[in-house]
């Protein structure tokens, strides 16, 4: 059941602080992760007024010089390292800060030192079998077949002697590792590959299955990048949603499987992804940060889940915010107990774009690659569409 069923509430104007006890105001640790998303989270904090520590360990990120984060802290996002830099700073904050960890690995190192920090910070993850259990691609596949959720034919390769389940499938495909890691990141793998055949799988899988455990061979979907969908949400401990918005891609970099260049929100498809989503974080007791992704089959028109995120907010976590769904705000004020009424936002069509994304592809389209649908096609009706920037240097206002 929906705490907060409707998006559009979810927005405090500028010059609200939130205080607990009249004291002063708690401050947000957030965990700086790579993409957009870490800052995206520090503009949805920090124009609310609260009080931001951000832990990168990257000079260059965008976050890092956002006008909104008062303190930086040079620092490791993941591991034992962090797990100490997050102990000697919360001995100097008074009272527990909410925490806010931005990558897989910061949410599983978070995760596994919960008995350390769950008394010096605010955060609310689900159990570590759920979390590991939803944080690899195959065995969220094998849940979401189990309860009876769509998700596309998938199978599991962890050595060649796998391939012989390929004909379990029907091509195309698409490979991705069950969980990114650091070494499939520093050996230049894309994020995934769209593969026509069974000799595709097989080169691939003899390259990549050198730096990861395993590789998921999914059935591709056929339909445009522009009919990739996602739901974004907050959740109680008892499984109250306080915070959800539903959204839908306009282009991805690269095409195919690459990430977030441009979305904006669906609100035509909340009735069917938002019960979805929740029915599935019902059925396996995820609770906190997260979200699904969702692809509708060109052929069907059924809505089939992709994968998860858990733990933390998406790339693209902003637009929903830009849409009047703050929802890191609206965790944030639910962790320190706050019951202060969100004030409804602007509800006109947003396009949020990943600025380096579609640099990117711009210079690739000007290099004769496929050119996406113009966004101002998929908006037909809107009375008036505004653009926001994902990240940039010289201004963050």
């Amino acid at each position: 059941m929906s705490a907060n069923s409707g998006e559009g509430t979810n927005v405090v104007s500028g010059g609200f602080g939130p205080r607990v006890d009249g004291k002063a105001r708690i401050p947000a640790v957030i965990i700086g992760g790579r993409g957009p998303g870490t800052l995206g989270m520090i503009r949805s904090l920090g124009r609310a007024e609260i009080p931001i520590i951000l832990l990168d360990d990257n000079a260059f990120s965008p976050a890092v010089h956002s006008v909104h984060v008062h303190k930086v802290i040079s620092s490791p996002t993941s591991g034992l390292s962090m797990v100490k830099e997050l102990l000697a700073l919360a001995a100097a904050i008074k009272g527990p800060a909410v925490l806010f960890p931005n990558s897989d690995d910061a949410v599983l190192t978070v995760s596994e030192h919960r008995a350390e920090l769950e008394n010096k910070y605010r955060f609310r993850l689900p159990s570590r079998a759920c979390l590991t259990s939803l944080l690899n691609k195959m065995s969220f596949q094998e849940l979401a077949e189990e309860h009876g959720f769509p998700v596309p034919r998938s199978i599991t390769v962890r050595c060649i002697g796998d391939l012989s389940r390929l004909a379990e499938l029907s091509f195309p495909c698409i490979i991705k590792p069950i969980r990114g890691t650091v070494h499939y990141t520093k050996a230049q793998f894309a994020r995934g590959y769209r593969v026509a055949s069974p000799e595709q799988v097989e080169g691939l899988c003899r390259r990549i299955l050198t730096v990861v455990e395993g590789l998921v061979v999914q059935e591709w979907i056929e339909g445009p990048d522009s009919d990739l969908y996602f739901c974004l949400q907050y959740r109680a401990t008892d499984g109250a949603t306080v915070c959800s918005f539903t959204g839908r891609k306009l282009s991805i970099w690269p095409a195919d499987v690459g990430t977030t260049a441009s979305c904006t929100a669906a609100p035509e498809v909340r009735a069917i992804l938002q019960p979805l989503t929740e029915a599935f974080f019902d059925r396996v007791s995820f609770v906190g940060m997260g979200g699904i992704e969702f692809k509708r089959d060109g052929h069907t028109g059924q809505f089939l889940m992709i994968e998860p995120t858990v733990g933390r907010i998406d790339g693209q976590e902003e637009v929903a915010t830009l849409h009047g769904a703050n929802i890191p705000l609206a965790a944030y004020l639910h962790e320190i107990g706050s019951q202060s009424r969100l004030h409804v936002g602007d509800s006109s069509p947003v396009i949020w774009r990943d600025f380096f994304c579609t640099t990117y592809q711009s210079a690739a389209i000007g290099r004769g690659s496929r050119s996406p649908v113009p966004e101002s096609t998929m908006l037909i009706g809107a009375a008036m569409i505004r653009y926001h920037r994902s990240s940039t240097f010289w201004t963050d206002r």
